[in-house]
């Protein structure tokens, strides 16, 4: 049985889910928090399914050893691929996932021109397909994967020559088909949302879909009263499957502040995941 001082558990393949996190944190800032970046296989977006499901479902367990009260699937390439799955592995957990914002983008483009940023995985998915089907009429759509860009943004690369290029050569084309608007289809992204905006000009809108998931985890959190009611600051928790040092040295870049990193370890099949002592 969950209690309200229990962690939100947050997972991404690397440290896009920490945008989300941030957000979180600012809307809720006495929720605890614990947040597991699987750089040791990012990034998900060329993996097989099966591959993000079974990554996926170790992370959960993982997540709910440290007793999380809520998961947040805080990749898109992951919720594209694991977020049903998980849902049926793990019936009695809350999920809250990611689906690219096409529908506020399709409510509010003024040219009926709208642009998507996502990885290669999340075009090719179930979900994205169905936000489509369901939001997109009317609205022409251009896609664009931005080869390079998560290595870059896990680099702590935000406004360098080479992420700059990858932006322009993905929204330059999208520029001049007229579109008004720029959806952020992977959680890596709003980190480089004032170069995107640089880049696309103050007419355009970018859509960074981490309050509205923000929003949606404290509506859940409230519907199964689980909300902290604590009068002192959440705690939060970070694990990485990678190197603990470079993920310590982005942390500051991307949250603004400084936070000790925990290692964890995945077996040689790839199966199960442990803290390193």
């Amino acid at each position: 049985m969950s209690a309200k001082n229990d962690p939100i558990g947050v997972f991404d393949s690397g440290v896009g889910g920490l945008s989300v996190l941030r957000v979180i944190r600012e809307q809720m800032p006495v929720e605890n928090l614990i947040y597991l970046g699987d750089q040791g296989h990012v990034p998900y977006g060329a993996r097989p399914i099966e591959e993000i499901q079974k990554f996926s479902e170790e992370i959960t367990r993982f997540l709910l050893g440290q007793n999380s009260k809520l998961i947040v699937v805080a990749c898109n390439t992951a919720s594209a691929a694991a977020l049903t799955y998980l849902r049926e592995k793990f019936p009695d957990v809350t999920f809250v996932g990611m689906e690219p914002a096409v529908k506020p983008a399709a409510e509010t483009t003024k040219t009926g021109k709208v642009g998507v940023l996502a990885t290669p995985a999340t075009f090719q998915g179930a979900l994205y397909a169905s936000v489509v089907e369901r939001f997109g009429a009317g609205v022409e759509l251009f896609q664009n994967t931005c080869p390079g860009l998560v290595q870059q943004i896990e680099r702590g690369e935000l406004d360098s020559k080479e992420t700059r290029v990858i932006l322009e050569n993905a929204l330059t084309p999208m520029l001049e088909k007229n579109i008004d608007t720029v959806v952020l289809g992977c959680t890596h992204y709003p980190f480089v949302i004032p170069l995107i905006q640089q880049i696309v000009g103050e007419t355009v809108r970018v859509i960074d879909p981490a309050p509205a998931i923000a929003r949606q985890v404290g509506r859940l959190l409230d519907s199964k009263e689980l909300k902290n009611t604590s009068d002192s600051k959440g705690q939060s928790q970070f694990y990485t499957s990678g190197d603990v040092h470079t993920v310590e040295s982005v942390l500051p870049k991307l949250l603004g502040r400084s936070d000790l990193v925990r290692g964890v370890d995945w077996d040689d099949m790839g199966e199960k995941i442990r803290a390193r002592s």
